[in-house]
């Protein structure tokens, strides 16, 4: 909330030497930048089979691709296609990302890139962007990008590999509107509709066949 705070201090600044209407922009600003980095205490569904959203925000493609080269190779996933679900974050949604399963953070890839609009199909190929691998206890392998958007120009990890992570656990942000396309592995199917709106850490996004719903955690 460092931000916030250094808006805050110069509109007390702003407000000393009687700048009255920059002041009360900052005032705007400071409560639009803590609105930004705000971090809900959310309840994660656990369960065998469940995959998680790991961002707020519209669910915006559910499409089939050829899974990307950063996620392919020795302790990530094997080369294929895969059926992807983008959700995409405006500026007013939460940008905390959640894992979408319990297990252990395999790769972490983080590759520069452009800024273009995250919502535009290109965006997984072209943007600022990390790759993420998380096995689960029965060996299935997740993996999953964080896609820095038109106005992001940082992605935040929260985790590093060989890190154990429960389901729903924070593991990083992206600054100022972004996107984070999730691969589903063979046997799930989507359960949510192009358009739909998803909760970071508590929306069920896929379900594998036979997979159950238990008791949750709230974090």
């Amino acid at each position: 909330m460092k931000f916030a705070g250094l808006a805050a201090v110069a509109a007390l600044l702003a407000f000393a030497v009687g700048w009255s209407f920059p002041g009360w922009l900052l005032v705007v600003l400071t409560v639009a930048i803590a609105a930004f980095f705000r971090d809900p205490v959310r309840t994660s569904p656990g369960g065998d089979g469940l995959l998680l959203s790991p961002a707020d925000g519209l669910i915006s493609q559910i499409t089939q691709v050829e899974l990307p080269r950063q996620l392919i190779g020795e302790g990530a996933l094997a080369p294929g296609s895969a059926t992807r679900i983008s959700v995409f974050m405006s500026v007013f949604d939460v940008h905390i990302n959640r894992t979408p399963v319990a297990g252990t953070i395999k790769r972490v890839a983080y590759v520069p890139g452009r800024f273009v609009n995250a919502d535009l199909d290109k965006a997984s190929d072209e943007n600022e962007r990390q790759y993420l691998v998380v096995e689960a206890a029965d060996g299935t392998r997740v993996g999953f990008t964080q896609i820095a958007g038109l106005v992001a120009r940082r992605i935040v990890s929260f985790v590093r590999e060989g890190a154990i992570v429960g389901t729903g656990q924070r593991i990083g942000l992206i600054r100022f509107g972004s996107r984070v396309d999730i691969f589903l592995p063979a046997g799930y199917r989507p359960c949510v509709l192009k358009g739909q709106r998803a909760v970071a850490g508590e929306t069920i996004l896929a379900v594998r066949d036979g997979g159950a719903l238990v008791a949750g955690a709230r974090q």
